[in-house]
């Protein structure tokens, strides 16, 4: 007999090819073929269970992770898998843990900063995993201001070593992941001191832990920082705290790519361009831009399944309950962010074409792009956290009260996610750092300078402050040239005038302090005006299959719209549209809700999923989420008796009234 499917009435409705939008959203049949591969791999096998996930103790966690990441490593060795399959592996494996920054920050770390000396000696004990290394930068005191770390690096010209010391309590490095329990070496960020001068900070690599018994060694305080946000989530990681007290290291695991020391203590550059390490800080970039479509993708494939599923009020003559999707205040909350998973997909895909070109740029020594490349990168990363973050708490609400159930995959996911506006640059950090571009750049107009790439739009800023918008009906919203310059209208006055109240300040740095809040919505601005202008390029490919390119048009559209209706004070303020106009851009979005809904389900399929890797009730694939929620309610350890633990002493005296008045 087989299993019914509570969703095949809705996917009848779909009006495109399901199985071709799968393909536009991996990025190609290969991606996709191998994806579907170590989806599968991980849901079959039992060692990578999650469902019990939450209930577990930190310590029981901790060892499921250590299971977990041993296992996959034997896999990998038994099955011989290629880069592209063990990393799309480790991602459908989906617990965070130490193997995480060994590949992604350490190695990297040595790849960018290290000599070829150092990278012989280094790297092939870090890819057979040897050692087991972490990126050691963030303190106690310190995290988005790297020049503020305290931990020195001392050079001794006597025995021809580095003292690493740790002279403050703010010093002591905390929250690197991999640090608290595992890792064996750090790249360790600490103020470079020699001929009784600070250089700044640079990076050593440093031994933690002994690799005979992994006990620290001397001088070496090194451990967990305590449970996180959440249960499950990122508590399987090892965030840890590190502290030196006077540890010695060779003067060769200074990482000298790009600086060294003599063996006199003379601290001289070399002739390798420092603005090489932007390329690993853009690659670090685009990976988390591409998982924030990730992360967006699940959290709206279960809001969107639950809602097709979920019914409420509207019951006339017998006839069902009206599904919660069919409610215009659901779709016009929960559309947008479909939107938005497919508009952050097809960004990180650009974002890796850059960075594809600024790495082969900067090994040509063309650093021409890099400030445009570097705002990017910044800004984007923050953009599209923030915004995944809000979107998968908004998920939950869409789901009702069965959402704030751990078994709706939704607590978790966003207690998961939810570091990513932090670590790699907080949000707001990074977005100032694009409002100094913009600035700089506008600046820079005066003398002729033209713009390129993303902020190429900016050298018509003569035609973008006095362009009006040419819409006259609801329809017209619907032509991307009119969306693109009002996007681009609205970022540039927001960058002029922000411009022009900086000139009036008596220093720069005065006016950054002072409007600080408008500069941030100027970089917002920009950055979303680079994430719609993406999607629209999208468009003007060859996109095969029935259907395919209408719907991402919708997609692209509902996008865009929505982020209009959103910041409407921003466009009407700035005189890009009307008011009228604003109120057209939101009946043309209404329109467009209609579109996307009998597609719904099926735009949410072609994510591929497993239900594995959901991890939902709520979102599983044939929609049965009532007999699945009965059943996981069952699982409950407080289920394990019938009669719970602390009857005898706590409720039958209470019922039995054996309680006497206390007089207090």
């Amino acid at each position: 007999m087989e299993p019914l499917d509570y969703h095949a009435e809705e996917r009848s409705k779909a009006s495109f090819d399901v199985e071709e939008m799968k393909i536009v959203w991996a990025g190609s049949r290969h991606a996709f073929e191998i994806s579907g591969r170590a989806a599968r791999l991980v849901a079959s096998d039992p060692v990578f269970r999650k469902d019990n996930r939450t209930m577990l103790s930190r310590k029981e966690l901790f060892k499921d992770t250590l299971r977990k990441t041993a296992h996959a490593v034997k896999r990998t060795i038994e099955l011989n898998l290629s880069e592209e399959e063990t990393h799309t592996l480790w991602f459908y494996v989906d617990q965070p843990a130490y193997a995480n920054l060994h590949w992604g920050m350490f190695i990297p770390a040595i790849e960018g900063q290290g000599t070829e000396e150092q990278k012989q000696k280094w790297l092939p004990m870090a890819h057979n995993m040897q050692i087991i290394g972490c990126y050691a930068q963030t303190e106690l005191g310190h995290g988005s201001n790297v020049q503020g770390l305290e931990t020195t690096a001392t050079f001794d010209p006597q025995t021809d070593e580095f003292v690493i010391h740790s002279p403050t309590l703010t010093s002591s490095k905390w929250w690197p992941g991999g640090l608290g329990k595992v890792s064996t070496h750090a790249v360790v960020y600490a103020r470079l001191r020699t001929d009784g001068q600070d250089y700044g900070v640079h990076g050593f690599i440093v031994q933690l832990r002994s690799l005979d018994d992994h006990s620290p060694l001397p001088g070496i305080t090194v451990g967990d920082i305590g449970m996180k946000f959440g249960s499950g989530a990122y508590n399987s990681m090892d965030n840890g705290l590190l502290r030196f007290d006077h540890v010695r290291i060779p003067r060769n695991q200074m990482l000298m790519r790009l600086s060294q020391v003599t063996r006199e203590g003379k601290y001289v550059q070399s002739d390798v361009p420092r603005q090489l390490v932007y390329g690993t800080m853009v690659y670090v970039r685009q990976i988390i831009v591409s998982e924030a479509s990730c992360a967006l993708s699940r959290a709206v494939c279960i809001a969107t399944r639950y809602s097709a599923v979920r019914r409420q009020f509207g019951s006339e003559n017998g006839r069902p309950e009206t599904q919660v999707i069919n409610y215009k205040t659901q779709q016009s909350r929960l559309f947008p962010l479909l939107a938005s998973a497919y508009a952050f997909r097809f960004v990180g895909e650009w974002m890796k074409w850059l960075y594809t070109d600024v790495s082969k740029r900067l090994q040509a020594n063309d650093f021409s792009t890099l400030p445009e490349v570097h705002a990017c990168a910044a800004g984007l990363k923050s953009i599209t956290t923030s915004a995944t973050a809000d979107a998968i708490e908004e998920c939950r609400k869409l789901c009702g009260g069965h959402g704030y159930l751990s078994c709706s995959g939704l607590p978790e996911l966003f207690a998961v996610y939810i570091p990513n506006c932090t670590y790699e640059g907080d949000n707001i950090v990074m977005l100032l750092q694009v409002a100094r571009f913009l600035m700089k750049t506008i600046s820079r107009l005066v003398s002729g300078k033209m713009p390129v790439g993303t902020a190429a739009y900016l050298g018509r800023v003569e035609h973008l402050m006095q362009c009006h918008c040419e819409v006259q009906r609801a329809e017209d919203w619907l032509k991307h040239s009119i969306i693109l310059e009002a996007f681009e209208a609205r970022s540039a006055r927001m960058s002029v005038a922000c411009a022009e109240s900086l000139s009036r300040f008596s220093t720069p740095e005065e006016g950054f302090g002072e409007i600080s809040a408008d500069l941030v919505e100027a970089a917002v601005a920009h950055c979303q005006l680079i994430i719609v202008s993406k999607f629209i390029e999208k468009l003007q490919q060859d996109i095969p299959g029935k259907g395919v390119k209408t719907q991402l048009e919708n997609l692209c559209n509902v996008y865009a719209l929505s982020l209009l209706h959103k910041h409407l004070g921003d466009f009407v303020s700035t005189g890009c549209i009307t008011p009228k106009q604003g109120a057209l851009a939101n009946e043309q979005l209404r329109s467009l809700y209609s579109q996307v809904r009998p597609n719904a389900i099926a735009l949410v399929d072609a994510f591929n999923h497993t239900d594995h890797y959901l991890g939902s009730v709520l979102g599983c694939y044939d929609g049965n989420v009532y007999q699945k929620l009965y059943e996981e309610a069952w699982k409950s350890p407080l289920n394990d008796t019938v009669v719970p633990d602390g009857y005898d002493e706590y409720i039958r005296p209470l019922l039995k009234q054996h309680f006497r008045t206390a007089r207090l």
